[in-house]
């Protein structure tokens, strides 16, 4: 399908009423449509991966065409070039969520960008930093312990931050890294018990999120259980 086809296939679409819905949602940018992700998705799926078209999508400054050119590039092509321009154009958080846990987290560069992303000031950059922690610790089941330990120390550096879209994922990578495993768990929580000591709002509101998760029964048992 040719970008033309695309644009005017997703402008068709149209809903203002989803889109009012989305903006309640804290979902914003760029000229936005009101599609849902899932038809996005679908749409992604028709299409099968494009690398040329998905550049072009992105370019568009279209929400939803943004959206679908995260389902349509070729993880393969992607640089670390290519990542950093795209986001720059980070503005909303499902863009960030859906980029990172659909095509940067396949691309060679997850490490390098978990570091650089998570210092960033620019909030949805940082919160892609920590979205690539929580895609890593939901998709890459061979990586070891260690691997993850070492995002502890990050998680407690940043979480003071008190912007929503930050501490919301830094909440979610230390739940993601500590429903790994049990020993994992047990590290996460008592991460977790030490930020509940930090002189930091955000950081009190994630330890208390995250340890609800951590030590109810129902993860514990899930765990437990993994482990037989």
């Amino acid at each position: 399908m040719k970008y033309e086809e695309v644009i005017k296939l997703l402008k068709s679409m149209e809903n203002a009423k989803n889109r009012e819905g989305m903006q309640r949602f804290g979902i914003r940018g760029g000229k936005m449509l009101g599609i849902s992700v899932v038809n996005i998705r679908k749409m992604g799926k028709d299409i099968k991966k494009n690398h040329p078209l998905a550049l072009k999508l992105w370019d568009s400054g279209i929400h939803e065409a943004m959206l679908l050119a995260c389902f349509v590039a070729e993880a393969d092509k992607v640089t670390e070039a290519l990542m950093e321009k795209w986001a720059k154009d980070f503005e909303s958080w499902d863009i960030v969520d859906q980029c990172c846990s659909n095509l940067f987290d396949k691309t060679p560069f997850v490490e390098t960008k978990i570091d650089e992303w998570t210092k960033r000031e620019e909030e949805f950059i940082k919160r892609a930093g920590f979205v690539l922690m929580c895609t890593k610790a939901v998709h890459d089941k061979k990586a070891e312990d260690s691997e993850f330990e070492r995002y502890f120390t990050i998680i407690k550096r940043e979480a003071c931050d008190e912007r929503n879209f930050v501490r919301k994922a830094v909440n979610w990578a230390l739940r993601q890294i500590g429903k790994r495993n049990l020993v994992l768990n047990k590290k996460s929580i008592k991460v977790a018990k030490e930020m509940e000591k930090m002189d930091s709002k955000a950081a009190r509101w994630i330890a208390k999120d995250a340890l609800r998760e951590l030590t109810n029964e129902k993860t514990q048992m899930r765990l437990k259980s993994r482990k037989l």
